[in-house]
């Protein structure tokens, strides 16, 4: 009777799955014909790694396949309004950013907008933190914490989406990773029908997008992923779907890390936290000579021993848990201290010295003739 159960289950989450999965790989084709019809098209320039045009509003059609899930699977209540709305908001601030770029705190107020919804209407709160064998009770401050928690998901999705199949790749072993955990838990609630949603709905779009990707996800879609894993988190944590905040949080460690990385390294250089760079964790393979497609299943590798590893925790083993946090931790540090992630290292090679002194020479030289 139990396996029977089980079977049936799986078989609904196989379903779900596949069902947005193909609806849409199907649909992005008309996407992006409506992305060049409106003008939605990511230009090339410096900073950017491509060299052509690209349709955007990829992020339109992951939506839509969410919204066909729902209908199909979802159930009707205050918390799937608030999500439904929320996620309108921040879909449409994309939408539009994606044909002509907002500024950033017109695309902080759609952000703001979606996650007090989610907070206030929808009464998804962040009360206390049980994670490690600690405890804290947030009090008054759950409220701002959760609005920021929301914030920083969507911001540190759409930092990561620089690469094709990237900002999906990851966010499609976050989806697949709480899958499992929920599986193995046999709680199939709220949370878990969005998770597998979401993850064939991505996986249906990461086969137009991964290298070489036909068209980009664009705001419309790194924020209302990040929108969404920051929902499913705090709905599996309501819920007590996983054992703690934290596990899903490790998860995403690389757009995590890569997010505080860049604020870091912004700081150092007295710029803005916003102002866009190409020191990214992507950036630093890249400029080891990986490409494209290495660099991205190089981090995808990463993230799939960051979701190992929470899995492994979650399931009891603790101390295995640990340790592959720890190696994994020691990469990190590495990786910071042999590339410009964090901080700019000037090379010391002979000739770029030489070269250096050059220069100077050369501006001291200018200067004086200017001064005659």
């Amino acid at each position: 009777m139990v396996m029977y159960v089980l079977n049936e289950e799986l078989s609904k989450i196989f379903i779900m799955v596949l069902t947005t999965f193909l609806f849409v790989f199907i649909i992005i084709p008309f996407i992006k014909n409506i992305a060049f019809h409106v003008g939605a098209l990511d230009i090339p320039n410096e900073r950017k790694v491509h060299k052509n045009s690209m349709p955007r509003l990829g992020g339109l059609g992951i939506f839509l396949g969410f919204l066909l899930g729902y209908m199909l699977y979802g159930r009707a209540s205050s918390i799937m309004n608030s999500i439904l709305i929320g996620s309108f908001i921040i879909v449409l601030t994309g939408v539009v950013d994606d044909i002509k770029p907002l500024k950033a705190s017109a695309k902080f107020i759609g952000q703001l907008v979606s996650a007090c919804i989610i907070v206030f209407y929808g009464n998804i709160i962040m009360h206390d933190l049980s994670a490690f064998g600690f405890y804290v009770d947030f009090g008054v401050l759950a409220y701002p914490i959760t609005v920021f928690f929301i914030l920083g998901c969507i911001n540190c999705i759409n930092l990561v989406d620089g690469l094709d199949g990237l900002a999906s790749g990851i966010s499609s072993i976050y989806f697949l990773t709480i899958g499992i955990i929920a599986a193995i838990q046999g709680k199939f609630s709220l949370d878990c029908v969005l998770t597998f949603v979401m993850l064939g709905s991505t996986l249906g779009f990461l086969v137009h997008n991964f290298n070489p990707a036909s068209i980009f996800m664009g705001d419309s879609g790194s924020m209302f992923l990040g929108f969404m894993i920051a929902v499913i988190a705090l709905l599996g944590f309501k819920n007590v779907t996983m054992t703690s905040l934290i596990i899903p949080l490790l998860i995403l460690a690389i757009p995590i890390l890569d997010t505080l990385f860049a604020i870091i390294r912004r700081l150092l250089k007295g710029e803005s936290i916003s102002t866009p760079d190409k020191f990214h964790i992507h950036h630093q393979l890249l400029k080891r000579n990986f490409s494209q497609k290495a660099t991205v299943l190089i981090i995808y590798a990463i993230d799939l021993l960051f979701a190992a590893a929470s899995i492994i925790y979650f399931l009891k083993d603790q101390m295995l848990g640990y340790i592959i946090y720890g190696i994994l931790l020691f990469i990190v540090v590495l990786f910071v201290v042999k590339t410009d992630v964090v901080v700019e290292h000037e090379s010391l090679e002979p000739r770029n010295i030489l070269s250096k002194i050059i220069h100077k020479k050369e501006n001291k030289n200018s200067n004086s003739k200017k001064n005659k």
